[in-house]
């Protein structure tokens, strides 16, 4: 067992009131207020975000911009699932399923933006072929 263990990452975001919805509608997020802005939780995995209002410290060195990321969540059931999901969501599938290799070894994927043109990833492990 790795005395390290994943924590959180940080997502920069233009628009709180339109970020909060996406996550909290289409990725399940717990939107908590954090100081001026919010922090969204999935389980024990969080995303701190950085937007309007904000002035955080330390920060890194070179700032992601809105939209400059890429990230990946694991999704529980089938990854047809995930694709109705966004769907019923009007988010647009920008590739996928297709397969790949995610933290738990193979899986199928789905790959779409948030409304700053963050790049995000919906990968199921169940019936990987």
């Amino acid at each position: 067992m790795s005395k390290v263990r994943f924590d959180h990452c940080v997502v920069h975001v233009s628009d709180w009131a339109r970020s909060n919805a996406f996550y909290a509608n289409v990725l399940f997020a717990e939107v908590i207020p954090n100081k001026a802005g919010f922090v969204y939780r999935f389980g024990d995995n969080q995303l701190n975000l950085h937007g309007p209002g904000l002035t955080p410290t330390p920060i890194a060195s070179i700032p992601v911009p809105p939209g400059g990321s890429d990230l990946c969540f694991e999704w529980s059931g089938p990854v047809a699932e995930a694709a109705n999901h966004l769907a019923e969501q009007n988010v647009a599938i920008e590739l996928g399923p297709v397969r790949r290799l995610g933290a738990k070894g193979f899986g199928m994927s789905v790959y779409f933006r948030d409304p700053d043109g963050t790049l995000l990833e919906f990968i199921s492990y169940e019936s990987v072929d």
